[in-house]
């Protein structure tokens, strides 16, 4: 079942690189009492992740902190360590995004938004999508129709469907 807005975010452990190595992450923990954006994609150093869908969130970066922001989190099933090399090379983690390794796919495939392509080598990866979350729950949630797409996911429509949830409550 694919998550919605509306829907609670499945508890997850995902990974991070600590001074140490790898660390594990429990979304849980980064999601309550929090606004939260997390963006997910098919895998770090493909074409479109690294040209539109990690830079859209770089350049909207200072404009979802002024809108209260908390977080802004990438996801992608890989594995910390290159999660840690992508985001330093892309200067994602500079610009102050946070990298998760879902490695097994196991939250991506929880929310419904795991896909396959093998003959490009893409097993159980993530569809390309961009949520905001309050508190855990998911109240915008944008999904790519095509994985080598990014308009519906990038960071400039998440804050344009943040504005119009803001003003539909004023």
């Amino acid at each position: 079942m694919t998550i919605k807005t509306g829907d609670a975010l499945p508890n997850a452990t995902l990974l991070h690189m600590g001074e140490e190595g790898p660390e594990q992450v429990v979304l849980s923990d980064k999601l309550d009492g929090r606004k939260v954006v997390i963006f997910g994609l098919p895998g770090a150093y493909t074409g479109v992740c690294s040209t539109a869908h990690v830079p859209s969130f770089m350049i909207t970066f200072d404009d979802f902190k002024a809108k209260g922001v908390d977080e802004i989190i990438c996801i992608s099933v890989n594995d910390p360590f290159v999660m840690q090399a992508w985001g330093e090379k892309t200067r994602a983690t500079e610009t102050g995004i946070t990298m998760l390794a879902d490695a097994e796919s196991a939250f991506t495939t929880a929310i419904g938004m795991n896909f396959s392509a093998p003959p490009v080598g893409f097993v159980n990866r993530s569809k390309r999508y961009s949520m905001l979350v309050d508190n855990g729950v998911v109240s915008i949630l944008n999904e790519e129709l095509s994985p080598g797409e990014c308009e519906i996911s990038a960071g400039e429509t998440l804050l344009a469907a943040m504005d119009f949830q803001e003003k539909a409550l004023d």
